[in-house]
């Protein structure tokens, strides 16, 4: 029972300042492409994914494993010591591949018309990206998710004010770009270590590592991530080939609308991705203490609520994208308007894909999720060539609209084939869950059209696109709210669920 209070505690704390944090996240969206342009965002872009999928590689699983074992044992410090070496480790390994390729010239053909200093702040950024990424980690497996999200809304803030004054002094370009990037996840990393320090938890403790000791967390870590090495090097190769083909096929222009479209399909991921380690960590309490009771309930309570959440703005997203797009990136990315409604898709099953993988790390049944994966990525590769490759070589060339096509294929097909495994090991119904999905979206998509009906063609035709998608959004939030209260099963809620939230926040409310 105390879990369960101090995981909704956490939930709400997280769902706030994730609210502020999406407001943050529309203005400095809308900013930066403007800033940048197509053909700049879409090289950032292409190099930034580039670098994240290598790291990913490396990564195989094991910040995952991380993040389970240290929910496991908080106060095992040497666990942080010996996963800062690792990142070391990887670090000058990418390090040497980079000096490698562009030294022997391979780089002109890995990274197309970049320039090496970005090449390298690329890779850079991907590694202190990641390091942010398992500091965060940290503070969510101390139970400190209270002060990191109320450090994070500050970050954000200090990124806004920024990126404002970069783009009102026409100084947001592409190596200040970098830099501000460098600056913002700085920021945040002190935060957490801070955070972490004023809560008696001296990790520093764990930094003498002997031989043993190194070479025992080598084994364990090993024994989890093997086989998610094979799907993370699967994962790099097809994530990497994805946008290169549309670098080569579609430019640097293709490569920003894709882009755009991912951003705003990002924004909509930013309640629920905040919530994912939260229920990773509580449910692989639950698997270590053989709890299955409570395995099934954090299932059935969470999985559908976030989903619902993502899926009530994605719709939202892809009724409204023409207008969206304007406001988000302005003129000069009208054309992205079609990948925008189409990826706005994508993140509602990222969601569902996010968190039903968390089942399998924590239940430690990465062989299965490995080979599921995989299994879809190379189903996904021939569908790419035929969506972006030129005509001549029989393809589509259909840039960004065709990548956004796939992905959000692919993705609704991989991640419902984990979910009939998920509830065929906890022991749930799956056509339950699949036929929420497809209800839940139908729902708001038709409160989004309802909401919209009218409304964006008048702010179109005079000119008041951002009023025109404020009214409309008021009006859907309405409507959200009346369906909700009356029928919470849109949601996956009971009634009483309803009830006992408002009631909760009502009492923190008045703290």
């Amino acid at each position: 029972m105390k879990i369960a209070h101090s995981l909704k505690k956490r939930f709400i704390y997280k769902l706030l300042a994730n609210i502020v944090g999406l407001f943050i996240g529309l203005v400095t969206q809308a900013i930066i492409p403007r800033g940048l342009g197509p053909k700049a965002f879409g090289d950032f872009s292409f190099l930034n994914n580039f670098f994240s999928q290598v790291v990913s590689f490396f990564d195989a699983g094991t910040s995952i494993g991380f993040y389970t074992k240290i929910s496991q044992r908080i106060r095992e410090f040497k666990l942080i010591s010996f996963y800062s070496y690792f990142i070391l480790v990887v670090t000058v390994l990418v390090a040497i591949f980079v000096a490698v390729s562009q030294a022997t010239g391979i780089s002109a053909k890995l990274w197309p018309n970049q320039l090496s200093l970005y090449i390298y702040m690329a890779f850079f950024l991907a590694i202190i990206a990641w390091a942010a990424q398992i500091l965060n980690q940290i503070v969510d497996a101390f139970g400190l998710t209270v002060p990191a999200e109320m450090g994070r809304v500050y970050q954000k803030l200090a990124g806004l004010f920024l990126i404002i004054i970069l783009f009102m002094y026409n100084s947001l370009n592409f190596l200040n770009y970098f830099l501000y990037q460098y600056i913002i996840l700085f920021i945040l990393m002190i935060i957490f270590l801070r955070i972490i320090d004023a809560h008696d938890y001296p990790i520093r403790e764990g930094w003498p590592l002997s031989f043993n000791e190194a070479r025992g967390y080598i084994r364990e870590f090993y024994k989890y991530s093997q086989p998610l090495y094979i799907y993370g090097f699967v994962g790099m190769l097809v994530g990497i080939f994805d946008r290169w083909l549309l670098q080569i096929s579609g430019g640097s222009v293709q490569q920003g609308f894709y882009s755009l479209s991912f951003g705003i399909g990002a924004v909509c991921t930013l309640f629920t991705s905040a919530m994912t380690p939260l229920f990773t960590r509580e449910f692989s309490i639950a698997y270590y203490n053989k709890d299955l009771s409570q395995m099934k309930s954090l299932f059935r309570k969470h999985i559908p609520l976030l989903y619902s959440i993502t899926a009530l703005i994605a719709c939202f997203v892809a009724v409204n994208a023409d207008k969206i797009t304007l406001i988000m990136g302005g003129g000069r990315f009208k054309e992205a308007a079609v990948p925008v409604a189409i990826m706005a898709f994508y993140p509602i099953h990222q969601t569902y894909g996010n968190l039903s993988g968390s089942v399998f790390y924590a239940a430690e049944k990465t062989k299965l999720y490995s080979k599921l994966g995989i299994i879809f990525m190379l189903i996904g590769l021939p569908v790419t060539f035929f969506l972006i490759a030129p005509e001549k070589y029989y393809g589509l060339h259909a840039g960004a609209f065709g990548l956004a096509i796939k992905m959000v294929l692919i993705q609704f097909l991989g991640v419902n084939v984990q979910l009939y495994f998920n509830t065929k090991y906890l022991e749930l119904h799956f056509i339950k869950y699949f036929g929420h999905q497809l209800f839940t979206v139908a729902c708001f998509l038709v409160l989004a059209i309802i909401a919209s009906w009218g409304i964006n063609e008048i702010a179109l035709l005079h000119n008041k696109i951002i009023l025109g998608v404020l009214v409309s959004g008021s009006l859907y939030a309405v409507l959200v709210t009346v369906i909700i209260y009356y029928f919470p099963v849109v949601l996956g809620l009971a009634k009483q669920d309803v009830m006992d939230t408002k009631k909760y926040i009502m009492s923190m409310l008045k703290q």
